[in-house]
């Protein structure tokens, strides 16, 4: 069940990786890829505003269906269009909005089906297919490129993103809410904030929004290969070998330290932890080894985070929550906050120290966000309501 978002992955992957690379290839800017992805992802901070939408009138089974088609015909006019910026850039940013919403309506979905363990398992999936999806693309959209036709790398692309769904009619789909949508919207803002009255999705959000544990250097690092002295080739495919595999693995490692301490402390010692290891790879000299080795490992530490995100998120959202995709896309639009703004936090160390300046000024930044909020849990959990912890 958590595999079906590898649909959003793979998404990503395009974005992020294949777009910008086969841009490059046409001798694009710089400046004009760097702009065109990042209006791309724009919807990571405003698609929360039509979410409401996943909780009404259909199942949310209906609307991951639909929302997955919708990303996929704009994903084959984009990769037609790849001359035309405007609309390469329209078509992408509309595909990745409907790709986040089938995010949040199969979390949702996921989250009024599954409980206690299962949850924590199904975490664990849905970011590996977050992850697995990502590396998959950014390794094999360039070779499909190589070896096809525009229109077929088009139709198979797309296709690939609609294929998940087929596990749909296997999984449980609880009947819909009935209310129009218009009502929902209006009910939306009060329900939201209800949702912030509440000190433990308040404490999620207060989470996310921190750099805790963004690992935002797997997007600042992804252009800076040349610095490591790397080829463009080995940045392509350490790109994509880093996210798979030591995405997979940082999933992975979440159930035995799961069952160690409570959701929110493991996050923020992930976020501790993994920013030490940062600090750490400062020291690293500049080779293509190095730039493997802290690829890998930002990527392990920031899957892992991204998985306990996704746990704090669904154990929120509780049972038989008639908002449960609502919520979801508002609390994981929390964790896109700090990716976007640590980039620029990362730029500004990088324009004094290069590249150990980035490590640096990235690994001060989680630590000293890791155990403030680790402060603050503590204090909380002396406080009479310590069911938040």
């Amino acid at each position: 069940m958590g595999l079906t978002n590898v649909s959003y992955g793979l998404y990503g992957g395009v974005v992020a990786f294949a777009i910008p690379q086969l841009l490059g290839d046409r001798r694009v800017p710089e400046a004009a890829i760097a702009g065109l992805s990042a209006v791309a992802f724009s919807p990571g901070f405003w698609a929360f505003l039509a979410s409401p939408v996943l909780d009404v009138r259909f199942s949310r089974r209906g609307y991951a269906v639909a929302l997955a088609f919708i990303a996929a015909l704009n994903l084959i006019v984009a990769f037609l269009n790849l001359d035309h910026l405007a609309l390469l850039e329209i078509a992408l940013t509309i595909g990745f909005f409907a790709s986040y919403l089938y995010q949040s309506a199969v979390g949702g979905w996921l989250s009024s089906i599954t409980d206690g363990a299962e949850r924590r398992s199904v975490s664990v999936w849905i970011t590996i297919g977050n992850v697995g999806g990502f590396g998959i693309m950014a390794v094999g959209c360039n070779q499909l490129v190589r070896h096809l036709s525009p229109l077929v790398v088009a139709f198979l692309v797309g296709l690939s993103i609609v294929l998940p769904t087929l596990a749909f009619p296997f999984m449980q789909a609880p009947g819909p809410d009935r209310r129009l949508a218009r009502e929902s919207f209006g009910q939306f803002f009060g329900d939201l904030a209800a949702l912030v009255k509440s000190r433990e999705v308040l404490v999620a959000i207060l989470l996310f929004i921190a750099p805790a544990a963004t690992f935002s250097l797997t997007n600042f690092l992804g252009g800076r290969g040349s610095d490591f002295h790397a080829s463009p080739g080995f940045v392509g495919l350490v790109g994509g070998i880093s996210v798979a595999a030591g995405g997979i693995a940082g999933c992975l490692s979440f159930p035995p330290l799961s069952r160690l301490m409570p959701l929110r402390p493991l996050y923020l010692t992930v976020g501790f932890v993994g920013a030490m290891c940062t600090l750490g790879l400062s020291l690293l000299p500049l080779t293509p080894v190095s730039y493997a080795t802290v690829l890998i490992a930002e990527n392990l530490f920031q899957s892992l985070a991204i998985t306990a995100s996704i746990a704090v998120i669904l154990e929120t959202i509780g049972p038989n929550n008639p908002l449960a995709s609502t919520t979801f896309c508002v609390i994981s639009s929390a964790y896109g906050v700090p990716i976007s703004y640590m980039l620029y936090v990362d730029a500004f160390g990088f324009n004094r120290g290069g590249i150990t300046g980035s490590l640096t000024i990235d690994a001060l930044a989680g630590i000293g966000a890791s155990a403030l909020l680790g402060l603050l849990l503590f204090w909380m959990s002396r406080t009479p309501k310590t069911a938040l912890l």
